[in-house]
């Protein structure tokens, strides 16, 4: 790849995401800010950052730490649920030790489990997610859950926040995502000008970030992006295959796909999970009279696998690939996570129905035991486009 200017010039390029989102929490609480982890797309970050919480997204991505989790975890439980685990036993989780309570979500019964083991080691709080989104009462249920949550981290951190709070925390990371969203369509380009490392690298600073350094940040780095257009920059080489990646969240040792697909000539130019653009392409409603119910609307509508029935992934799906202009999807599969693994059907049945767009399922997990068989199969679907 050319060298070009970072997106983000502050001495942490080339280093894995997590290393620049480290340094900023560490320096919230130098700054004595209170740290809240959090392990998925369904913690409101709003209502945390009305309170002056900082969230941290807990760690969850290496095979390193997954035979800890076995001495206690089955092994034919999710990888991501037996990596969280065992990051926490190994006491090997930076962010896991920085933060002073814990949200969690009933998206899956495996981490419900997970989440009963560790609640006795620091103040944890279980929102239970309406599953049937399309159901009128969904909505009542999921906002008496962000009250509840609201409750929990008012008694927890001896805060408050009133609606105007939550209101100006609304407007604050609707820009934000406005940004980050903004940065993520250079890869909608014909010739797209930012990668998947880069991608990942603006979705783990902006998770946790608030305020108006970070806007700054991500305004600067918008500018870098446009700069290398009028450059001609191009990722990867002009006219390679274009991939829309969707199912489980991925990073870390799962990236490997990703390695793979740029190895095989490809171009990775969406990212559809809760890794990827999922947080960040809707906003939320602002000055609706009623923000927790509108944060509890806006939430509601992300299309994880563990809502049924999930039709909103295939319209978000439709968006996508109208926008991103793929040559093919990828659906990645965490090995033993049901709902994305049942699901796939679903979804390669639509994309090949409505789109006629190759589909490659693939089912795998952190260990690099299947890259060789990984590499063949994704190689292949290259080929077969570019023929």
């Amino acid at each position: 790849m050319k060298s070009v200017e970072p997106i983000f010039n502050d001495g942490f390029a080339g280093q894995p995401p997590a290393k620049r989102a480290l340094g900023y929490i560490e320096d919230q609480k130098k700054n004595g800010k209170h740290v809240v982890g959090i392990y998925c797309g369904y913690a409101p970050v709003e209502l945390m950052i009305a309170l002056d919480l900082t969230p941290a997204v807990l760690c969850a991505f290496s095979n390193a730490t997954i035979e800890t989790a076995e001495a206690t975890l089955p092994a034919n439980l999710c990888p991501l649920i037996k990596s969280s685990y065992g990051f926490i036993e190994k006491d090997a989780c930076p962010f896991y030790w920085a933060a002073e309570a814990v949200i969690a979500e009933t998206t899956c019964d495996g981490k419900k489990k997970m989440f009963e083991l560790i609640a006795s080691r620091k103040p944890l709080h279980v929102m239970d997610l309406p599953q049937l989104c399309d159901e009128p009462e969904a909505l009542d249920n999921w906002t008496t859950m962000i009250k509840k949550l609201k409750g929990f981290l008012e008694k927890t951190f001896e805060v408050q926040a009133d609606d105007e709070a939550i209101e100006q925390a609304i407007r604050e990371n609707n820009q934000k995502n406005r940004l980050v969203m903004e940065m993520l369509d250079h890869s909608a380009l014909e010739n797209p000008v930012l990668g998947w490392a880069e991608m990942l690298d603006i979705v783990f600073y902006a998770t946790p970030g608030r305020g108006k350094l970070i806007n700054d940040t991500l305004e600067k780095g918008v500018k870098v992006l446009q700069a290398r257009v009028q450059n001609g920059y191009v990722h990867g080489r002009k006219g390679a295959p274009r991939i829309l990646i969707t199912g489980c969240p991925t990073a870390g040792d799962a990236a490997k796909v990703f390695k793979i697909i740029e190895e095989a000539g490809g171009v990775i130019v969406a990212l559809d999970s809760c890794t990827g653009m999922k947080p960040f392409s809707e906003m939320i409603a602002e000055n609706t009279g009623d923000p927790l119910r509108a944060i509890a609307q806006r939430y509601l509508k992300i299309p994880c696998a563990c809502m049924t029935p999930n039709t909103r992934r295939l319209f978000e799906l439709d968006r996508m690939i109208a926008k991103y202009r793929p040559d093919a999807v990828i659906d990645i599969v965490l090995q033993a996570c049901h709902g994305y693994h049942v699901e796939s059907f679903k979804v390669g049945k639509h994309i090949g129905e409505r789109h006629h767009l190759p589909f490659l399922k693939i089912v795998t997990d952190y260990s690099p035991g299947d890259i060789g068989q990984l590499t063949t199969r994704i190689e292949g679907l290259i080929e077969s486009i570019e023929r």
